[in-house]
């Protein structure tokens, strides 16, 4: 008898998940009194919002909505002549940013070798001896010079 009663909530979910699944799809306010509306054995909305887990489900679809709402909202807020400047405007930024690299790495470059001639080589990588990522990361974006080493005889 309670696995009967087991089976029925069960059932009673997994039509309120497609129901849920349904009002998401079409974009319509998902309420406890639509679920119900559109539910075959759910009749008052007061059924799921008495229920802790039905009542935690119908708020996961309402969060879902939420956001996907947020998310479609957002291109329509700008015109195309907007939207266009916008997209030029971060395309600008980005070239200036680019830029920006390119000359700290090569500024970067630069005073290694500096330090290198001078003799203070050993002091640099002494300071870099425990910041190996942020070595590993200067290596690969090219700051580090690259010199052949040969031994003095």
């Amino acid at each position: 008898m309670v696995n009967d009663a087991q089976n029925d909530a069960n059932e009673i979910d997994a039509e309120m998940r497609r129901v849920l699944d349904d009002l998401l799809a079409r974009d319509e306010n998902i309420t406890a009194r639509s679920v119900a509306r559109m539910h075959p054995r759910i009749k008052a909305a007061s059924s799921i919002t008495r229920s802790a887990g039905r009542s935690r489900l119908l708020e996961q679809y309402q969060e879902r909505q939420a956001e996907f709402r947020r998310w479609r909202a957002r291109p329509g807020r700008l015109s195309g002549a907007a939207a266009a400047s916008a997209l030029a405007e971060r395309d600008l930024r980005i070239a200036e940013l680019e830029s920006q690299i390119a000359l700290l790495t090569a500024s970067h470059v630069a005073m290694i070798r500096a330090v290198g001639e001078l003799g203070g080589f050993s002091k640099w990588s002494q300071f870099y001896e425990f910041f190996k990522a942020s070595r590993d990361r200067l290596a690969q974006i090219g700051a580090l010079p690259n010199a052949d080493v040969s031994t003095l005889k």
